[in-house]
């Protein structure tokens, strides 16, 4: 029996390949072809169809790496195909192994219109169904020869600056061709059939049954008469496919879905035509199949469309009106959620479900983020502060080591948020609704007895064209067929109503959603997380005296345009292959110009803003943006020139050599390796730094990953170091009352790196500040900063969105082990009972902290922070170059005191001339609760917004005051609309609000100023 299996499974794998799916297109007639070399960028629709064209043919080699050709094909329907259904297959040389990350087309007709894309899995374009004979052919298509990038071999190809200009494809097939119905259907009954034999168990008796059907179908199949036996052969399948499920067959909520990477192996231009392709596919596939319902996330992605291509937008438009093209996500992109900040995240919701608002007046529930690397465990909380209610991932089924034990369940955050999540069994955000895929959703699903629904999202993705009318059938056949799980096409929202009512009581995840892989994602390309760290740090500095100018100075305009720009800027480069460094040098490229731009518009605002708060004078003027006043500068506000700290830094030559600095808080000894070898916090009497180790060690790891260079780092790295204690110069290279400056400089690496670093300790400061600049040269190496510190913490507590989450130092578990590189945002905290520790960091989110025994039965808590990488893909240059990196220990911290050294080092005070002190706009009571944001609403009525969080992990009690006087105050969502269960707020009549926060809550409000 197992041998008649076998031959009739190779078998129907045989007829198939060779003889259904050729057949299902009978008679052929070659269409005419011209061609257009676009020259450099693409160019727009009119351009390249008044191009002038030249010859072509089939065979013909096209398209260099990252060039656009425009070709024109026509021809004339034969009179002899009257009432036949034909379609034109152009086929620009694909790859059917590889959609979406290759080659790609899009048909216009002759006036501009566009009509559907052309891929792998999609290369016909429908003629007519019947044709009357005779009809004219003409169309354009505008084709895109992206490289073929998938892989991990390094490229140079990744850059249209570096790429070759070899043509990489030829062309197949371009011709008209009768379309056999029959012949089609029946090879999806096939597929179906045979897909589904193949999945059931061989003790199964309805594998048998379809087996034994298969032979039927195959056997009245005429291999030299496909198109006339066709109805024959079905009919030998048409009793099992009638057959209905079990009852307690699993449910698939099937969902159309493209999952298109903003930008990752393609720069974010071809990404704008790969969004235009795909809705174009998707809306022609809707006119003909109306249970068809298609999911898309990213208002980007949209709003890319409705700039660029507005008449698919209007296609779009009218297929959400009807029901069939769903706006999910509720983002701007699809983001990273491990480095994005606090404020970032919550502007992602606010752009993000405004534009689907605005644009399609739909207020979408489904947070959708199947491909970013990891959840922070902020998420929920933000979730619910949008008005969403529904949270979906996919990416957790790639984790290594440790099998996520829930696909549905609730997901809490640090704060005790709750969100109904789903992980779909289905492990893929591209299925092809084949047999396989669906079978392993059934048996993968963990929440069998308990619930019996899961969502498969359907369609190729990265431009790869999303679904197809092959999908759809196979859909069609899976409704209610017997052996496999109940397949219906329909919206996210149902799919998630229907499984929160049937599992209301699903298990609890509290905590992050931590991926156990792709953690290099942390550190890869330093300049790119880099410009995000400082983009947000102006976005709020800019926010912030904008909004104290336009409320206290008259005649200042708040730049509304302009920072909904730059917001939706950064916004779009916090994308997951983007701000976690995996993507191709060209948008790492851009990137970087982007931030250089974006960090001159906003100093440019934060100047104007600050002028006009200054007033005119000569005195300087200190402004604080930080939530912690500092030097007598009040937090959000200004002074003029502070009074010099109490006690003098000093600094003096240490025995052996080096240097000890101390300035009555710290004493600080850098040895004559440029090593920190004591901080003394001399307030508690304690040493920070473990007995013979030393702090600012620099460690040099190789680091060359089983696979995904630029996303993974692999345990193993750690078992080679090499320390960098070689020094070429040490020097105290400043000494005043207000600061002492060591510097150390070395060279290592056969490559020739070099490393300078400056070493201060400031007036009145705890804190050790390092500014690092690296000529970094290396290749599959990964830098490390490391701090040794003479602590026994079984935790460390790393900052987040609006809080901070506790991670194990030790390894209990495999859960716990498997978390060897940890992100943070500006601080890593690790302490004992009564004392403790941080470091912070000004563009640094990759860590890892660990601890030892020591021989004289102490422990040793190492904090390391992951400052470069040199992986080769997609980048063959990644971090090449020159980078600057500021960071500092800060003994004897608490998490308060990390929270507000964390946003001295990302929050510099500024400096300006002027006359007078700025008084804060909004100010808080204490450290606890932390003053996030503070910008005017978007609906440009001058109402004034405050973003605050409780910062500590406790139960805080604050006083609000506001420097101008407050008509109203109501509690709001992330979008500035009121909160309907919140409770009524009041101002003071001496103009304070009172204020109580649960632990890491965050809270909006929204001030109506008086009169």
């Amino acid at each position: 029996m197992h041998d008649d299996r076998s031959i009739v499974e190779d078998r129907l794998r045989r007829v198939l390949t060779e003889r259904v799916r050729p057949a299902v297109y009978g008679a052929t007639e070659p269409l005419a072809l011209e061609r257009w070399e676009a020259p450099g960028e693409p160019v727009p629709v009119a351009e390249g169809l008044a191009a002038e064209y030249g010859p072509a043919a089939v065979g013909d080699r096209w398209g260099p790496a990252w060039g656009t050709t425009w070709f024109r094909v026509t021809g004339r329907v034969p009179a002899a195909w009257a009432g036949r259904t034909v379609e034109a297959v152009l086929d620009l040389g694909f790859d059917r192994q590889l959609p979406g990350f290759q080659c790609e087309g899009l048909v216009y007709r002759a006036d501009g219109e566009a009509v559907k894309a052309l891929n792998p899995h999609n290369a016909w374009v429908r003629v007519g169904a019947p044709v009357e004979g005779g009809e004219e052919v003409e169309w354009y298509v505008e084709a895109a020869s992206n490289p073929i990038l998938v892989g991990q071999s390094p490229t140079r190809e990744g850059d249209r600056l570096t790429a070759s200009d070899e043509p990489l494809y030829r062309l197949t097939r371009m011709e008209l061709a009768v379309f056999e119905p029959e012949v089609w259907e029946l090879a999806q009954d096939l597929e179906v059939v045979g897909g589904l034999m193949t999945q059931l168990s061989t003790g199964d008796a309805r594998r048998f049954e379809l087996l034994r059907a298969v032979e039927r179908c195959l056997d009245a199949l005429d291999l030299a008469d496909v198109p006339g036996s066709a109805g024959r052969a079905r009919g030998a399948l048409a009793g099992v496919l009638a057959a209905p499920a079990n009852a307690s067959a699993h449910r698939v909520s099937a969902v159309g879905h493209a999952h298109i990477d903003s930008a990752w192996l393609w720069p974010l231009r071809e990404t704008v035509r790969k969004v235009a392709r795909t809705s174009s596919n998707v809306v022609h596939l809707m006119d003909d199949h109306p249970e068809f319902v298609f999911a898309m996330s990213q208002a980007q992605q949209l709003a890319w469309i409705k700039e660029h291509r507005p008449e698919v937008f209007a296609r779009v438009k009218e297929k959400v009106a009807s029901g069939q093209f769903v706006p999910v996500g509720g983002m701007w992109v699809e983001s990273d959620t491990n480095m994005v900040g606090g404020e970032a995240m919550a502007r992602q919701f606010l752009y993000g479900k405004k534009f689907f608002l605005d644009e399609f007046g739909i207020e979408t529930k489904e947070v959708w983020l199947p491909d970013s690397f990891g959840y922070t465990a902020a998420m929920p909380q933000l979730v619910k502060l949008s008005g969403s209610e529904w949270f979906l991932t996919q990416k957790i089924s790639w984790s290594r080591t440790n099998k996520f034990p829930h696909h549905t369940f609730w997901w809490e955050g640090i704060d005790g948020t709750r969100v109904f999540t789903h992980f779909p069994p289905i492990d893929t955000y591209n299925s092809d609704l084949g047999g396989a895929e669906l079978a392993h959703a059934a048996r993968n699903y963990q929440e069998k007895g308990r619930g019996t629904r899961s969502l498969a999202p359907f369609g190729w993705g990265d431009g790869g064209g999303g679904p197809t009318r092959e999908m759809l059938a196979r859909a069609r056949r899976l409704g209610d067929l017997e052996g496999s799980p109940r397949v219906t096409i329909e919206r996210p929202s149902a799919f998630f109503a229907a499984a929160r009512a049937e599992y209301p009581d699903a298990p609890v995840w509290a905590g992050e959603l931590y991926l156990e892989l792709h953690r290099g994602t942390y550190t890869s390309q330093a300049k790119t997380k880099q410009g995000n760290r400082h983009s947000e740090s102006l976005l709020r500095e800019a926010e912030l005296w904008a909004a104290t100018a336009a409320s206290t100075v008259p005649g200042f305009c708040y730049p509304y345009e302009e920072l909904e720009r730059v917001w939706k800027t950064v916004l779009l480069h916090q994308f997951h292959d983007i701000l976690p460094g995996s993507s191709i040098a060209w948008v790492h490229r851009e990137a970087r110009e982007t931030y250089a731009r974006v960090r001159a518009e906003l100093t440019e605002l934060v100047s104007a803003a600050q002028a006009a708060l200054a007033g005119p004078g000569e005195e300087p003027v200190v402004f604080n943006a930080a939530p912690h006043a500092r030097r007598g500068v009040p937090a959000g506000g200004a002074a003029l020139a502070p009074p010099p700290a109490s006690a003098p830094v000093t600094a003096a030559e240490r025995d052996g050599g080096g240097y000890v600095l101390t300035n009555g808080l710290l004493r600080v000894e850098v040895d004559e390796r440029g090593l920190v070898v004591s901080a003394y916090d001399l307030t508690a009497g304690r040493e920070a730094i473990a007995p013979g180790l030393a702090g600012n060690l620099l460690q040099i790891h190789p680091d060359f990953p089983n696979m995904w260079d630029a996303w993974d780092v692999d345990h193993f790295y750690r078992h080679n170091v090499t320390d960098l204690v070689g020094v070429d110069e040490l020097d105290l290279a400043e000494s005043t009352d207000e600061r002492a400056v060591v510097t150390v400089a070395r060279s290592f690496g056969d490559a020739g790196s070099t490393v300078r670093q400056r070493l201060a300790l400031r007036a009145g400061a705890k804190v050790i500040d390092i500014d690092t600049e690296v000529d970094w040269r290396e290749t599959e190496k990964f830098l490390k900063a490391a701090f040794p510190l003479d602590v026994k913490a079984d935790r460390s507590a790393s900052e987040t969105q609006f809080g901070h989450v506790y991670r194990a130092t030790h390894t209990n578990t495999s859960w716990e082990a498997a978390k060897f590189e940890i992100c943070a945002h500006r601080w890593v905290q690790v302490e004992e009972p009564g004392w403790g520790a941080a470091v912070v960091n000004d563009s640094t989110y990759g860590h890892d902290v660990t601890r030892d025994v020591r021989a004289d039965g102490g422990q040793t808590t190492t904090v390391r922070l992951s400052l470069l990488r040199a992986p080769r893909y997609p980048d063959p240059e990644t971090d090449h170059g020159h980078h600057r990196l500021r960071y500092a220990l800060a003994p004897g911290a608490t998490v308060a005191d990390a929270v507000r050294e964390g946003h001295r080092i990302n929050l510099p005070e500024r400096t300006v001339t002027g006359g007078r002190a700025v008084e804060p706009l909004v100010s808080v009571a204490g450290d606890q609760v932390i003053v996030e944001a503070v910008k005017l609403a978007e609906d440009r009525g001058g109402d004034i917004v405050v973003r605050l969080y409780e910062s500590g992990g406790g139960r805080a009690t604050t006083t609000l005051t506001a420097s101008v006087p407050v008509a109203e105050v109501v509690e709001t969502d992330l979008l500035e609309r009121p909160l309907a269960d919140a409770p009524k707020r009041a101002f003071s009549p001496e103009g304070a609000l009172e204020l109580t926060l649960r632990p890491f809550q965050i809270l909006t409000l929204r001030l109506t100023p008086r009169g």
